[in-house]
């Protein structure tokens, strides 16, 4: 993040014979990627597109033989081609985006996609959002458990994603069997995610590999700081060391006090033990199918202003010239390059998010961010507002003015945040239900209680805190004003007005 400051130069469109119109250039990779991309929870292409949308239009399509892109819209947008009327349908679709009722089939789609296409020596990069996002890590999960099928193997799908889900021991070993038999191994090269949750659906769910996976090279995760809502908790990467785990792939005995045994602790541990029983088998199984890397899984999780919208977008009508979600769509595009994906991007469409793509180096170093003392963060404009903005952004265009990147950083750090909460009546009845909560306790245990959330901000893993990664654009919005002369703090539980030294701040 430090570094002297440099000048972050915008091409305009007529700028083709100045810089390439394609980045990296086709020949650095020279092996094909494919690109699976699975949106939010009820979005799709329409007025107020997620950053999946954005994404996807600044990926080179016009190539199969370098690069392929599937996109897939989110959970209760689209139903099964199996469903024949009408009625049924629009059950279908609203049973999906209150429970995913059609999860499995956005799993098999994507793994379809990937069964026809493959071809050895393939990349394959998935990208998702909120339960887009668990869609993209349980794909990955179906492979590192199951293998990836050879073309034409639709029969044997469902078969494979049904001996993916199970999680008894006869399970596990046909899913063994099966992968040798008929699949092949295949490696992740990386997967983005925007404010991944912990549940699918009003009922919570967790399938094998979902949340640490061998086979995967790079992970990518941005999150929201500011969503507080009850069914949003966010769903982290598991990094712990199995190494810890019993030959079981349990936790060790935490019962033990130093003058000896708890009795409270050890009948608290037996009340838990058969509700866990399940939870610590997937663990164990986890463990012991998982294909055995040499190198752990990259793994960089950064925290972000704004709540679940305001991160993976879809808060604002699109054309909006300033919005939080572009922050974090910029970080995650970024981290494509870092990593060396080999993913093709459009260098106009890049142009468009406020990324000067020359500066899209591996030996590039970010300017030190704008100044925002004394100013003030932004409230939601009115319609007639909002729609002047859009308007003027696209005379801006046509004009061919554009800011640095570190311009359009300030602008968007400032925007306001989208707090489903407040803005919408109904999520508070969920927030008056006794949910389920799943954090880490300090010794680094699960710990498991049922309440009523009330908005509480959401809790920060342990062993996140002892090193977490928060986005130099969050101490930007801190340092400003919000119109009542008030400050930022975000809504997730961190001693904000005590920082830890710790904690990294990330470009």
């Amino acid at each position: 993040m430090n570094g002297s400051p440099q000048t972050s130069t915008f091409y305009d469109d007529s700028s083709s014979e100045e810089f390439p119109s394609t980045i990296p250039s086709r020949e650095t990779f020279p092996a094909r990627t494919l690109i699976l991309c699975f949106d939010g929870t009820g979005d799709q292409f329409d007025s107020d597109n997620s950053n999946i949308v954005d994404l996807v239009r600044m990926l080179r399509k016009d190539d199969h033989n370098r690069q392929m892109v599937y996109y897939q819209a989110g959970i209760g947008t689209y139903t099964s081609p199996n469903i024949a009327t009408p009625l049924a349908a629009s059950v279908s679709k609203i049973l999906d985006e209150a429970i995913a009722w059609n999860f499995s089939a956005h799993v098999m789609e994507g793994y379809e996609f990937l069964m026809q296409n493959y071809r050895d020596g393939d990349r394959i990069c998935l990208f998702g959002f909120s339960r887009g996002a668990y869609t993209a890590r349980s794909l990955a999960g179906m492979i590192e458990k199951v293998g990836l099928l050879p073309a034409c193997n639709h029969q044997q799908v469902p078969f494979a994603y049904k001996m993916y889900t199970r999680e008894d021991t006869v399970g596990r070993r046909q899913s063994k069997m099966f992968k040798r038999t008929f699949s092949v191994e295949v490696q992740i090269q990386f997967i983005g995610v925007w404010d991944s949750v912990n549940s699918v659906g009003l009922i919570p769910r967790r399938l094998p590999y979902s949340k640490t996976n061998t086979i995967v090279k790079t992970f990518r995760h941005a999150i929201s700081l500011d969503e507080h809502r009850a069914k949003f908790q966010v769903s982290v990467w598991n990094k712990k060391d199995e190494a810890k785990l019993g030959a079981e792939g349990q936790k060790p005995d935490v019962s033990q006090v130093a003058n000896g045994e708890s009795t409270s602790a050890k009948l608290k541990a037996n009340r838990k033990s058969k509700k866990h029983k399940k939870k610590k088998s997937l663990k164990a199984m986890e463990k012991k199918h998982g294909l055995c890397s040499k190198n752990p899984t990259d793994v960089i999780e950064v925290w972000f202003s704004g709540c679940h919208c305001d991160v993976g977008g879809g808060s604002v009508k699109n054309g909006t010239p300033y919005s939080l979600a572009r922050i974090p769509l910029r970080w995650m595009i970024r981290e494509c390059f870092k990593t060396e994906t080999g993913i093709l991007f459009s260098s106009e469409a890049l142009n468009r998010v406020g990324i000067d793509p020359e500066t899209l180096l591996k030996d590039y170093q970010r300017p030190p961010p704008l100044p925002t003392v004394g100013k003030f963060i932004e409230e939601i404009p009115s319609k007639v507002d909002a729609k002047a903005a859009r308007k003027e952004a696209k005379h801006e265009h046509r004009l061919g003015l554009f800011k640095t990147e570190e311009e359009n950083e300030l602008r968007d750090a400032l925007s306001p945040i989208y707090d489903q909460l407040s803005l919408t009546w109904f999520w508070w009845f969920l927030e008056l239900l006794p949910s389920k909560h799943h954090p880490h306790d300090e010794d680094e245990t699960w710990v498991d209680w049922t309440n009523c959330n009330f908005g509480r901000g959401r809790h920060i893993p342990n062993h996140m805190k002892k090193q977490m990664k928060i986005h130099r654009s969050v101490r930007m919005r801190m340092d400003a004003q919000l119109s009542n002369r008030e400050k930022y703090y975000p809504a997730a539980e961190f001693p904000w007005k005590n920082i830890p030294t710790s904690v990294e701040w990330v470009d």
